[in-house]
């Protein structure tokens, strides 16, 4: 549990600190509890931060109210569901959470990329961090892109 004032109490330290060196362009990846965030988290420069105990979507609010999105280029990018999923009917309503939180956060709607399933591991193996989620959902992988803060000048 992390005691500052205006800090989500959900996010530990080490992901405090990951996010804070964090820098623009670069990509933090939610990983649900299937997705194998030791061995890709194994390429990234943080490695992997585990949150085993959380969900994914109170684990994202509490990341989007510190970390700015980049509004340059997408910056949520969800694992496309495989074609034997989709022909089996399955659904993923977390997706529609995951869009709800982003847009309350960032106060815009944002179009979710959607990556295939092994471009997607590639990806996030390129990221700054991996974070290990305990969240069960099927396709709850999530990366996000971080943006700036700052004077836009026009102030």
């Amino acid at each position: 549990m992390t005691i500052l004032k205006g800090i989500p109490k959900i996010l530990p330290p080490e992901l405090l600190f990951a996010l804070a060196k964090m820098g623009h362009g670069d990509e933090l990846v939610l990983g649900d509890a299937n997705f194998p965030s030791e061995s890709v988290g194994a390429h990234t420069p943080c490695n992997v931060i585990r949150c085993d105990a959380l969900g994914a979507v109170d684990l994202l609010k509490a990341i989007l109210q510190v970390l700015p999105l980049d509004t340059t280029c997408g910056p949520c990018a969800l694992m496309e569901m495989m074609d034997m999923h989709k022909a089996a009917g399955w659904k993923t309503p977390i997706w529609d959470e995951y869009k709800a939180a982003v847009k309350e956060a960032e106060g815009r709607t944002i179009d979710f990329e959607e990556v295939e399933r092994f471009a997607f591991y590639e990806r996030a193996k390129k990221a700054y961090v991996v974070v290990a989620t305990g969240e069960e959902a099927f396709y709850a992988n999530i990366i996000l892109k971080k943006g700036i803060i700052g004077s836009t000048g026009s102030d």
